[in-house]
This record gives C-alpha cells, structure tokens and sequence, in this order.
C-alpha cells in the first residue's frame, strides 16, 4: 500500500472535503482525509490503482487534481546501506549539508561530510550572520542622528569600523562553534577534510582518498558573482564578502547590482555616512518586488542622501587619482562617477567549477549558470546523487538550503517521496525599512493567467505607524478575483519581516482575503496592517474608527 497526496484546486468548503473523498473512494482510495484549505488529500492506495484513475475520479466530481507525492511510511533501515563505508556521503558542510547530516542521523544512518574551506557555508561565515549584524548597528547610528521625537536629543559621534568589525567575527566565531563545529560531536558524524570531486558515477575522490557511500548529497553553496566589466579586476572591487571586513569606511562607494544584497549593504554605508550611488541594468531597484516597492524604497533612499540610477549599464571601471571611476550609460547618456569603493553585487553563482569535471564524470547535469539540476526530489540526472540548496536552480536563501538538505537526506535513504513545495515561501530584504514578501506578485500572478484584485496601503494609514513617527512604506496584496484567495503579500515598513510571517501561514493555508479581514489582529501593531490591507479590498480604511470589523 502506498501513502499518497494529491493537490486538489477548486476546493472551499467542508462540503468540498467530503465530496473530493467519496470521489477518490469510489477510485479505489482508503483512509482519505481531503482539506479544503491546504488544497490537498492524503490518502492510502494499493499499487494496483493508477493514479490516472484517481485523477480523473476528482476530475469527474468538479475538481482540479494536481501533483501526486508519496509519503515515507517507514523509517530508513540499515539493511538497505549494502557494503558501501557511509550510507550518506555530503559534499559541503553548511546549512544544508548539516540539515542533511542531523536528519540522517535521525534515522541512525552513517554519515559523513567532506569540506575544503570553513565549516559552517555562507550564512554564519560571509552572509545572513555578519551582515545583519552590522546592518542592526548601522541602523542604531543612523537613527541616533536622525529621530523625529519632540523633547529628547540624540547624537551619533564618529564611527569606529575597525572595532564594530572585530565585534563582527567575534560573534560569526562563536555561532560556527555553538551552531556547527559542536554538532558534529553530538550527532556523531564525520567531518572529513579535503577537497571532494566525483571519480565515477558512485565513488568520490577526497585528496586522493576514495570514498564509496549508497547516496551522495552536494550542498557546495554559491560565492559571489563578478559580472565580465571592462577595467574591473585593474581597479579593484568589493564583494558581499570582502565588503564586511572594511576596517575604514569609504568616503563614497558605488554599489553595482540593486537587489537585496546591493540594497542591504549600500544602506549600510549610507547609514555609517558613506556617499553610496545605486546602479542597476534593471528598470527598477528591488526588481523581482511589487513596483509600489521599488517605487517608495528608492524615495527612502533618495532621502537619505544617496544616489539611485536605474536603468543603468555599466560600461567600465577604471583606477585614476587614487580613486575608481565608473563609466555608465544612464538616460542614454555615457557619465562618469569618481568614487572611492566599489562594491559589486550582482547575484551568486553556484560552487560547481571547482567539482565540474568530476561532476560531468558522475553523470550530473548543469545549466548554463553552473547550477546543478534537480528534480522535484531534489535528485540529480545521477540517481544516486542528490543536489541541495544554492549550488542548485533553488532561491538563495539559507531556510531553503536547510529545508532542502532535510528533504534531500529523506529521499537519497528512503527513495525519492517527499517534493519540494515553495508555493508560501518568504523572503526578506534587510534594508530600513525592510522589504518583506511572500507568494506571487501581481505581475507573477497575472504571467500564470491569473484573474486577480489588488489593494495597496500605505503605512500612513495604520496607527502603529503613525505612532511610531515612521510612516514610511507600504503593505500591497494580491488576491484572486473569483475566489478571494489571498496569493501573495509585499510590506515595506518597519519590522515587516517578522510580520510577513502572518501573511506566510494565510497563503499556505489558502485563506481568503475576508478571512484575514475578519481575523483578530492586536491593535497598536505593525501586524494590524494586515487586516486593514485586507479592508481595503472592500473599504476605505480612512472612514473607519480604531478598530473597526
């Protein structure tokens, strides 16, 4: 017997759950439990009914039938390893491989990871950890100098970077023991350093040393990628990485790429008192987020003194006077900007190259960027070798890697059942005021053939905000029009990554947008913004008392 879930549009109401489960019933289905709001049925079905015949049975009673999983029924037993020396071999040793290792482990499987640089990948070491912590202590310095309270006086004095960096690696230092390092011991892996590279479809070679294992997973990250810029590598630049380990901070800096790293690190700069000048080829800052977005953050920026040019095509970088210029072509126009730093922050690129012979050895597919490719198993075109988190097509960000390397390690020791599913995923831009979104876009949504409403509010309008004297921002949602799901939600605004988290569970859970307006949402907060958007659908906010239903 086979435990499976099938995703079934179409569904809004108990009465939907119970037809959709006398279908699958009639089809041959046992124990079915169908759930309207998670859009799916969990069921149990011999091997002997097909899953063409289950899908056309909910096809017939009015619904849509979607992707079939199977579920893990049974836990990975150690009869299945065979005479390989590890049952799970990982190549890498950050979020995802260590994700991988400690759900193997789980399951009492042997396990080893092999790591040529720093244990711990980008998070810890050169990214979410250094960099929020030097965002958080840009944003206290800024806000010392720049407060809106009538009666109380604050001062920002001169910036020490040298020390605010030294506080920096003294933190990422103990989070790698606490968080990696210390794991190893307690979960009872093997940490094997070297550098790994595929001798063969089913051994890996590690300085030399050749390793046999029942499945492989590579988790080898990304690193930053350097965009092919006439006179760049001659005038010097900065990196996501290099860029948190300035002891002296930079006159005037000019940032190449604004997307979330770009925008993150830029305003760091403008908040310590650097002279930052925003490029970026795309027609817009922020651009894979709501226009409205990208609109009011350039505002925010603009207002804090830095420059922002978009669309802007670099054309070249070159060293003269002691400082770097940069030659753009911005309103059809070739300008020059003398600037003292330039830091560059156009993407990551998977850390495939360094394995890339090994990797065509074993029988595993890249695309044209070097990213592995995957299946929705996370298995490679080898189906011993599995692939997770930025080495792969996935969005680059770490709770994904982790998730990944979780459900990578449950396949690769159980057979491919679980799938990937980023239908809710969140995702934040550490800026001030922060960027959070989850779900589709308008502009996402409308590209799927979508029918969808809208409704933009401003920060202005919710009461929090307003006592908080930071207004600025905005909370935009995407609706379907005929049904009322709520698709998708973008915020710009203060603590909007902690209240995405709301909007997160309401698409996940495929409420509507009169469920999220008639949802209790403590008065005096950020969060409130939520409800009031989803009025806004309806009503004019403006018209109603505190509070109002």
């Amino acid at each position: 017997m086979r435990k499976l879930r099938m995703e079934v549009a179409g569904m809004t109401c108990d009465s939907c759950n119970l037809h959709v489960a006398r279908a699958l019933e009639r089809a041959g289905a046992r124990e079915v439990a169908a759930d309207w709001r998670k859009g799916e049925a969990v069921f149990v079905a011999g091997e002997e009914v097909g899953l063409d015949r289950l899908a056309e049975a909910v096809r017939d009673s009015g619904y849509g039938p979607g992707r079939v999983e199977r579920l893990e029924t049974g836990a990975w037993r150690a009869d299945r390893a065979g005479a390989s020396e590890y049952d799970l071999l990982v190549i890498g040793a950050g979020s995802a491989a260590f994700a991988a290792a400690i759900r193997a482990r789980d399951q009492g499987a042997r396990v080893a990871l092999v790591e040529h640089g720093t244990v711990g990948g980008t998070c810890v070491n050169v990214g979410c950890v250094p960099s929020k912590a030097l965002l958080r202590a840009g944003e206290v310095y800024f806000q010392a100098g720049h407060q809106d309270f009538a009666g109380v006086q604050t001062s920002a004095g001169k910036v020490d970077l040298a020390a605010l960096v030294a506080q920096k690696d003294e933190l990422v230092g103990a989070m790698r023991q606490q968080k990696y390092l210390d794991l190893v011991d307690a979960y009872g892996f093997e940490l094997i350093p070297g550098h790994a590279e595929f001798a063969g479809p089913d051994t890996v070679s590690v300085d030399g040393r050749t390793i046999t294992a029942g499945a492989y997973l590579v988790a080898t990250g990304a690193s930053p990628a350097v965009p092919p810029i006439e006179g760049l590598p001659d005038a010097g630049y900065l990196t996501s990485t290099t860029a948190l380990d300035l002891r002296e901070l930079p006159a005037s800096m000019a940032v190449i790429g604004a997307n979330a790293i770009g925008l993150e690190l830029g305003q760091l700069f403008v908040h310590l008192g650097t002279k930052v000048l925003f490029f970026d080829v795309l027609e817009r800052i922020a651009p894979f987020e709501e226009p409205e977005v990208s609109e009011a953050l350039t505002a925010i920026l603009r207002g804090q003194g830095a420059e922002v040019y978009a669309p802007a095509r670099i054309v070249k970088v070159r060293a003269a006077a002691g400082k770097r210029v940069v030659h753009a072509e911005v309103e059809g126009a070739l300008r020059e900007f003398p600037v003292e730093q330039v830091l560059v922050a156009t993407g990551r690129t998977p850390n495939t190259s360094g394995m890339g012979v090994g990797l065509e050895t074993a029988g595993v597919e890249l695309d044209r960027r070097g990213a592995i490719v995957v299946d929705e198993h996370l298995r490679t075109t080898n189906p011993r070798i599995f692939a997770a988190g930025d080495c792969t097509t996935a969005p680059q960000f770490v709770y994904v890697s982790a998730y990944e390397g979780n459900l990578a390690a449950e396949n690769a020791l159980n057979g491919a059942s679980r799938t990937v599913d980023l239908r809710a995923l969140p995702r934040v831009t550490f800026t001030s005021p922060q960027i959070a979104s989850a779900g589709l876009t308008e502009a996402r949504a409308r590209s799927e053939a979508r029918d969808v409403k809208t409704s933009v509010l401003p920060l202005s309008a919710v009461p929090r905000a307003i006592v908080n004297r930071e207004t600025r921002g905005l909370i935009k949602m995407v609706a379907d029009a005929s049904t009322d799901e709520l698709l998708g939600v973008s915020i710009l605004g203060e603590a909007a990554g902690e209240v995405i988290q709301a909007g997160v569970l309401a698409i996940k859970f495929r409420l509507t947008v009169k469920e999220v307006a008639e949802t209790f949402h403590p008065y005096l907060t950020i969060a409130e913004g939520l409800k009031l958007a989803a009025q806004t659908f309806s009503k004019d906010v403006a018209m109603l008392s505190c509070c109002a239903a």
